[in-house]
């Protein structure tokens, strides 16, 4: 199909491909400012077009990563410069001080290419870092997030540099260096960024690096104003000049390394800001993995998603693999979502016992996406009532029966952070990235590299606190603590249909899943599969859920035996669930590429030569 001609088609059908009526177009976004303030760039959470296309939550972000396709650059080139240019503007999400994964579609060779950039606990961490020794208890979560102790090795720009010589076509210095721009001259700060400095003032104000940079003059910076992070500029310029070395090694990895061993506490700081185990040493060996891709068919569709150390592909895999049976398409809404709900508690309870680092525990990757296990759990839901949770983790030995019942196991607290970030990004020849990157809790460890401009991470609070030798997720050196992290794509007939990924911590999985379903089974449009609202269960007495969700759903739920509660997270102000990115390749090779229209403020969507909304 000619460009003119996919223009054609294209414009005629933007309104129904988008599931949006002329009057539902999203208003663009503003904010408080004053007269002949700088402006932020406008936010479509959807777009049409052709020649590329990214999607994250940050119009500036999606902006860089656009300029990169539009001056010849491929999709993994725009995911870095857009990831880059997210540790700008979502530097509490995201950043050189975290890690994250990367899903990567070849046109080429129409494979599927992964890279695991987890954080990894120090050489030196200690089975029993998180527990309290006068009284035998894990020390309080508020004390751990906050503290060199939860600091583990970033993996980040690992990343990006391997992603890069893969399969970029743009040196790391390249992709960048509009990052590193925006950084200098500064973005402006919507409500969002304000609320989230706020909700993090308390900890943030006790080290003193972080208030100096997040915290001018001791408060949040005021919407509409412009913040400019000149430390993190020149720590990019830095990179750029000589490489991942001159962050894994030399200057700046003693100075991380000291940061974490002695956390720089602000005077009358009352968190105790423990010692971390983080050394030089720990950096400079670091290594992100390549490997396969998890693989699951589901309705004539290929979904493929991310291997352990992440449990986001396996546990999303498997989630289909037991509604399979259940034809969701064919139910009606009540129905689809009380399936749903309990193929998600089922799949946690598996996720739960058998998942953790690969390089430490023998995951039974291949079992727990196998059909028959599937099939063997799938009957474990009844179609009108609700099992009473935690439910029992099944036995993924390879030996399936028609309804095999669960097996005892202990129960363990979910742990993970609800922040992190996720974009998606296409390119003219067809290659895809889907790729989640996270620094854990918002604001992370609440540590900033001083002179640098970037947060360290919280993750290894995503370990579990109590050891346990029967535990997957047990604090070990060297691993790579569970994740949740979904980032996904879906070919159809070995081409790409679907990317997404969402942050969320463990809900992560369960927005993947849902807005899989909603696109797949329910008949939405991938705009409304992302904005419908939202439920996660994860084999818990409740079910967390979005207040729209529950007023429109807990009249119809109720009746199965599922108890809907308000999400929610104890150091965030917003009862949301999971803030997607995702594109759709369309007939004729366009592209329709969707953020949230108002979680976390909106996202962002373009495409390199736009046809809708103009």
């Amino acid at each position: 199909m000619t460009p003119k001609k996919l223009a054609a088609t294209l414009t005629a059908s933007a309104l129904v491909l988008t599931g949006l009526t002329a009057g539902g177009v999203p208003a663009q976004a503003t904010t408080e400012s004053r007269p002949h303030a700088p402006r932020p760039p406008a936010k479509n959470p959807t777009a049409i077009g052709y020649g590329g296309a990214v999607a994250s939550v940050d119009p500036e972000a999606t902006n860089v990563g656009i300029g990169v396709l539009r001056r010849g650059g491929n999709a993994v080139d725009a995911a870095v410069a857009t990831a880059a240019a997210l540790g700008v503007t979502e530097p509490y999400s995201a950043g050189i001080g975290g890690g994250g994964y990367f899903v990567y579609y070849d046109a080429k060779t129409r494979k599927v290419h992964t890279i695991d950039g987890r954080e990894t606990a120090p050489a030196a961490m200690p089975g029993d870092a998180f527990m309290n020794d006068a009284t035998g208890q894990p020390h309080p979560f508020a004390q751990l997030v906050t503290s060199g102790l939860s600091v583990g090795v970033p993996g980040t720009l690992a990343t990006w540099d391997s992603a890069l010589k893969s399969w970029g076509s743009l040196s790391l210095r390249k992709a960048i260096k509009p990052a590193a721009e925006l950084a200098d001259r500064g973005f402006v700060v919507d409500q969002t960024f304000r609320s989230q400095t706020l909700d993090n003032k308390a900890r943030f104000a006790q080290v003193t690096p972080t208030a100096k940079l997040f915290l001018p003059g001791g408060d949040a910076p005021q919407v509409g104003t412009v913040f400019r992070n000149r430390e993190l500029a020149r720590t990019y310029d830095l990179i750029g000049k000589q490489g991942p070395s001159a962050f894994y090694r030399g200057p700046l990895a003693a100075e991380m390394a000291a940061v974490v061993k002695n956390p720089p506490k602000a005077p009358g700081a009352t968190l105790p800001m423990f010692p971390g185990y983080l050394t030089p040493g720990d950096l400079a060996k670091y290594k992100v993995l390549k490997q396969d891709p998890t693989k699951v068919r589901y309705d004539g569709l290929e979904v493929y998603g991310m291997a352990p150390s992440s449990s986001g592909g396996t546990t999303v895999g498997e989630a289909l693999n037991i509604l399979t049976p259940k034809k969701l398409s064919k139910l009606s809404t009540p129905d689809a979502l009380h399936n749903y709900l309990e193929a998600s508690a089922l799949a946690f309870a598996d996720r739960n016992a058998y998942v953790g680092d690969p390089a430490f525990v023998d995951v039974p990757t291949e079992e727990l996406l196998s059909k028959g296990f599937g099939a063997e759990r799938s009957c474990q839901i009844d179609p009108d009532t609700a099992a009473v949770k935690p439910v029992k983790p099944g036995s993924p030995d390879g030996s399936y029966t028609p309804c095999a019942p669960g097996v005892a196991t202990t129960e363990r607290p979910d742990t993970e952070g609800l922040s992190t970030t996720h974009l998606v990004a296409a390119d003219r020849w067809g290659n895809v990235v889907s790729y989640t990157l996270t620094i854990e809790q918002t604001g992370g460890s609440g540590i900033t590299v001083p002179g640098r401009g970037f947060l360290l991470n919280n993750e290894l609070t995503d370990f579990s606190a109590v050891p346990d030798p029967a535990d997957p997720n047990r604090i070990e050196p060297n691993k790579r603590p569970r994740s949740s992290m979904s980032p996904t794509i879906v070919l159809r007939h070995g081409k790409p249909f679907l990317a997404l990924g969402s942050p969320g911590g463990s809900t992560i999985i369960t927005t993947v899943l849902q807005t899989l379903t909603n696109r797949l089974d329910r008949g939405m449009t991938l705009p409304r599969a992302v904005a419908a609202p939202r439920a996660s269960q994860r084999n818990t007495a409740n079910v967390t859920a979005e207040p729209a969700f529950i007023e429109a759903y807990e009249d119809d739920l109720t009746p199965y035996g599922h108890k809907l509660v308000l999400a929610g997270d104890a150091l965030t102000s917003a009862a949301e669930i999971g803030a997607v990115a995702a594109l759709e390749v369309l007939p004729g090779g366009g592209y329709l590429a969707a953020a949230e229209p108002k979680r976390r403020g909106g996202g962002s969507a373009a495409t390199v030569h736009q046809l809708w909304p103009r």
